[in-house]
């Protein structure tokens, strides 16, 4: 939800209450206006019809409630000592709508010559349920009319205010590390964003000259340290080649050459991770996956060959996909060279390239891996001290780099699964 809709929310939500509130206490207050007015009109009245009566007596004569929506009567001094007006509501028959209706009653008492009356006066007063229902339908208008008024303030004036945010949001989403675009802010007249602005310049600066420094270092190192071990490598060839060392000496120098050895391939290895987690692979394209599972098995052949493991790529559908060609050739590279690795002499390496999946079978241990650890770095599936630990590592960093599911699997074969997404 929008900034600007999340705070209409609200707004509504204390619209209803306030106005809730304010309805009791009006509708309160307007039946006390109400009140007040009936009464002092009934007590207007009632001064009027005794001052006639005292120019008219034949006034006291109106008994029952009339045209003149009064009644006089005789009544006991006792009984009304006090002489003081009473107010009350009580309902009347009306013709004209064929039903009881609310009314308003003003009772007191007077003295004429001698003897004391009792006069009753009436007036209609608006139904309450009516009342009700009209203070009910215009507060759901004025409710409405504020809603509105607020969403076209937020559409016009607010989003308005509001836009040096969203454009630094905009920029944001944009933003790479790896790319030399930094983050450029335009000058506001509200503080607050200007504070925002500088923040964020600042922010994504220091980031990205930790990331060139960070980028320079591992390259720099891999280089400084690829130099000496292959002069190392080298000339413990040399020295192997000349042939004046003794069985135990060559054995010796033959151990150190392969754990050199290893170590350069673990330096490559690390700095390949190092730039795939640092995105530095950028270039892009729309690529044909058969084509690549088909060289990459076919640079395979003489090793296949070697290890007695025939190699069969089955092709169910046509897969494409838009990534980096070296990456995609080392994620297929590495795990086929997985299966055929640890996959069982005269048995078979199956390829399979279905709709939206590539799939490679291998036949070795009779037990499903551990499939937790089986993508962690330096998780070795064999005891082979030539294997790095990297290289399904580096496959599951290329399919996460790419939006890409690496799923393994086992029934009585070995299953990886590089599955792309329906949509590419």
């Amino acid at each position: 939800m929008k900034l600007l809709n999340h705070t209409t929310k609200y707004f509504a939500l204390l619209l209803i209450v306030l106005i809730s509130v304010w309805a009791v206490i009006f509708y309160f207050a307007m039946l006390d206006e109400v009140y007040d007015s009936l009464d002092d009109g009934l007590e207007n009245q009632k001064q009027l019809i005794i001052r006639a009566v005292k120019d008219n007596p034949d006034l006291l004569q109106d008994t029952e409630f009339g045209v003149n929506n009064y009644t006089i009567k005789n009544t006991h001094v006792g009984t009304h000592t006090n002489l003081k007006d009473s107010y009350r509501d009580t309902l009347m028959y009306m013709q004209n709508e064929d039903e009881y209706e609310p009314i308003r009653m003003l009772e007191s008492t007077f003295q004429q010559e001698g003897k004391y009356y009792k006069i009753k006066l009436i007036t209609s007063m608006v139904e309450e349920d009516d009342q009700i229902e009209n203070l009910f339908k215009y507060l759901v208008g004025l409710y409405l009319a504020l809603i509105l008024s607020i969403v076209v303030l937020n559409n016009l004036v607010m989003k308005k205010v509001w836009k040096p945010f969203y454009t630094l949001i905009d920029r944001l989403k944009g933003f790479r590390i790896e790319k030399d675009d930094p983050i450029k802010s335009e000058q506001t007249a509200i503080d607050e964003f200007n504070l925002l602005n500088q923040s964020v310049e600042r922010l994504t600066e220091k980031s990205r000259d930790s990331y060139i420094a960070q980028k320079e270092f591992i390259e720099n190192a891999a280089h400084e340290l690829q130099t000496p071990l292959a002069i190392a490598i080298n000339k413990l060839e040399l020295l192997l080649e000349k042939n004046q060392l003794s069985g135990s000496q060559t054995h010796e120098v033959g151990g150190v050459l392969d754990n050199l050895t290893r170590l350069t391939r673990l330096n490559k290895s690390l700095l390949l991770l190092s730039k795939i987690d640092n995105k530095q692979y950028l270039e892009e394209e729309y690529l044909d996956m058969n084509t690549f599972v088909t060289e990459v098995a076919n640079d395979f052949l003489d090793f296949t060959t070697h290890k007695n493991i025939s190699l069969n790529v089955i092709t169910n559908a046509t897969v494409h996909y838009t990534m980096n060609a070296d990456l995609a050739v080392i994620m297929i590279t590495n795990l086929i060279k997985n299966a055929i690795i640890h996959g069982d002499a005269g048995k078979e390496v199956t390829i399979t390239i279905d709709a939206n999946e590539i799939s490679i079978k291998n036949y070795g241990k009779e037990k499903a891996l551990d499939a937790n650890s089986l993508f962690t770095r330096f998780k070795k599936v064999s005891s082979d001290s030539r294997s790095t630990g990297l290289g399904l590592a580096i496959s599951k960093a290329i399919t996460d780099k790419y939006l890409l599911q690496l799923k393994y699997s086992f029934t009585d074969q070995h299953n990886f699964m590089v599955i792309f997404p329906s949509s590419s």
